[in-house]
């Protein structure tokens, strides 16, 4: 990615958005940057945001926007992010998209490159409700697509597996509902500006993995 570049990922929950953000972000030597991990690690270690936005994400209602964007900008301004970064899930509404845009001419950003992982409802509601995380080293399995050798461990390190609160089944619905009302319009905002394409996240990891490292080397120049 060249240098002071913004890499964005768009789409639903359960799109797969932090399985190919931690790939690309990798590949690319850029930070991957999720305001969703920020947030629940905050809740995790009981800080005053934590508090703040842990009932929040409870409910399954998106966190609003003045508590996310002070955060994302003095992220922006560390060190490792020099080069660029990638946005796993973020912005979520037109007024962080907004905010970003502004964020991005201040530090020197050029553009962004913005990829919306395009899923059917029925596959997220799978992909979500299936989900689990080994609570020791952050593996992710499901229960119906990618289940563990043994029920509720982890192969790699026995790890117990565990359900996010906001993959049961009474949050999901209100998750897609929010993401359909609030985040589906910046597909739109982003096609305006040029800078917006699409993929078939139903398709394999690797598939769409590939697919995304090929946007990035075009848009490179590469």
């Amino acid at each position: 990615m060249s240098r002071r570049r913004v890499f964005i990922l768009l789409g639903p929950p359960g799109a797969g958005k932090g399985t190919q953000a931690k790939r690309i972000a990798k590949q690319c030597g850029v930070p991957h940057l999720s305001t969703g991990d920020m947030m629940r690690d905050a809740v995790a270690r009981g800080t005053d945001l934590g508090k703040i936005v842990g009932p929040i994400m409870q409910r399954g209602e998106l966190v609003p926007d003045e508590l996310v964007m002070k955060m994302v900008e003095e992220r922006l301004k560390q060190p490792d992010c020099a080069a660029g970064c990638l946005f796993d899930g973020f912005p979520r509404t037109l007024p962080q998209a907004e905010g970003l845009d502004a964020i991005m001419r201040r530090g020197g950003f050029g553009k962004p490159l913005v990829v919306d992982l395009a899923v059917s409802n029925e596959k997220l509601l799978r992909r979500l409700t299936g989900r689990r995380t080994c609570s020791v080293g952050g593996e992710i399995y499901n229960v119906y697509d990618a289940p563990p050798k043994v029920d509720g461990i982890c192969d790699s390190d026995g790890g117990k597996l565990v359900q996010r609160a906001d993959d049961r089944d009474e949050v999901v619905s209100q998750r897609l509902a929010a993401y359909e009302k609030a985040t589906k319009p910046l597909a739109e905002y982003y096609r305006r500006q040029g800078v917006l394409q699409e993929v078939d996240a139903s398709a394999s990891v690797d598939e769409v993995g590939r697919a995304l490292i090929g946007i990035i080397q075009r848009a490179e120049g590469q």
